[in-house]
């Protein structure tokens, strides 16, 4: 009788080559949702696929010492649809989302590229309003356009209008910010109104009505980085919460420095447009997206007075301490909730509201 030989055993846990999706061979929405699924693919498909080119940080942004100068560069893509949406359209996500980026590193946004992949089809009264947008968004942030690109794909194979950008900005001297630093005992603050921008996107795409019209936060928000800078104070991690929220943003930053993060749900400032459509849709406040919010880990002595800096600045006026960093549950986001229980906040696993960027 032959003997059966044993399967070999196979270590998923430690599985990194490029070959990300364990449970979905093929790409879906969720992996571009800044949740679970988008970093599994960045850390078991890219990263190994780039190799030793890749750096290890992989962050919104990059701070680069070049000739003497230290840099912030990032890159953002938007394929957001509807295109124009209750307080914004993709031209204003393309030139703040970048400009954000480049502000949570404390850097001065300078320049931009902007890129476009254009749709067969597509009318030019539309491109123009984009690009005008564009344009009006720029000088509003003090940013200059300086290269770009065009492609056009076949009709039915795009959506209208995709655009990217790429800034560069410079990180004034002494400066230093990154998710890395948060520390236990840190306060964690956001700079007003949570769960706008994704409100009214959904609101626009899917003809829901809530009462009221909510308009898209989407704002540059070096001006108020700069505010709290200008403090003094010991400003350790930066954040915008754009896709995924406030929730993921947290937890990216607990996962990177070893923190936990422990939240007071009674503190968040939640609209009630933001809460009346997320108690009719059956979503959380802290997953929906921002597009001119931050969050802030600044050493606990130094709350207050960024606090108040904060306040004192038209894009901070509704600012909130909303928690503190503990050295229980390393790496975790727990909240304390209105009735004085505790609930996990989880990072999303993909997108609950797709393509609101």
């Amino acid at each position: 009788m032959r003997e059966e030989s044993t399967p070999p055993t196979i270590d998923m846990d430690g599985w990194v080559c490029p070959m990300p999706l364990r449970d979905a061979p093929n790409i879906v929405m969720g992996h571009g949702g800044g949740g679970a699924m988008s970093g599994e693919l960045i850390e078991h498909l890219f990263l190994p696929a780039f190799g030793a080119a890749a750096d290890a940080g992989m962050g919104d942004s990059a701070v680069l010492t070049l000739g003497g100068a230290r840099l912030a560069f990032s890159t953002d893509s938007f394929v957001v649809k509807p295109m124009v949406f209750p307080g914004g359209s993709i031209g204003d996500l393309a030139v703040n989302g970048t400009v954000n980026d480049l502000a949570m590193s404390g850097a001065r946004p300078m320049v931009l590229s902007t890129a476009f992949i254009l749709e067969e089809g597509t009318a030019l009264a539309e491109i123009a309003r984009v690009a005008e947008a564009i344009g009006t968004a720029a000088l509003a942030a003090g940013v200059t356009l300086v290269t770009g690109d065009t492609k056009v794909v076949d009709s039915g194979h795009g959506d209208g209008v995709y655009v990217n950008t790429a800034g560069i900005g410079l990180v004034p001297d002494g400066v230093d910010i990154g998710p890395r630093r948060a520390r236990v005992g840190d306060a964690v603050l956001v700079s007003g109104e949570i769960g706008l921008h994704g409100v009214a996107v959904l609101s626009c795409r899917e003809g829901l009505e809530f009462g009221t019209t909510v308009l898209s936060d989407t704002a540059p928000l070096h001006g108020l980085v700069a505010a709290m800078l200008a403090t003094g104070a010991d400003v350790h991690t930066l954040r915008d919460p754009t896709r995924g929220g406030v929730a993921a943003a947290l937890n990216e930053i607990a996962g990177t420095s070893g923190v936990g993060v422990s939240l007071d749900e009674r503190t968040l400032p939640v609209p009630d447009g933001v809460r009346d459509a997320c108690g009719l849709l059956g979503l959380d406040p802290l997953y929906v997206a921002n597009e001119g919010k931050l969050v802030a880990f600044v050493a606990a002595g130094d709350a207050e007075r960024v606090l108040a800096a904060m306040r004192d600045h038209p894009l901070g006026a509704k600012s909130e301490i909303i928690g503190t960093c503990v050295a229980e549950h390393p790496g975790m986001v727990v909240a304390k909730t209105a009735l004085g229980g505790t609930r996990v906040v989880d990072l999303p696993a993909g997108e609950q509201l797709p393509r609101i960027c």
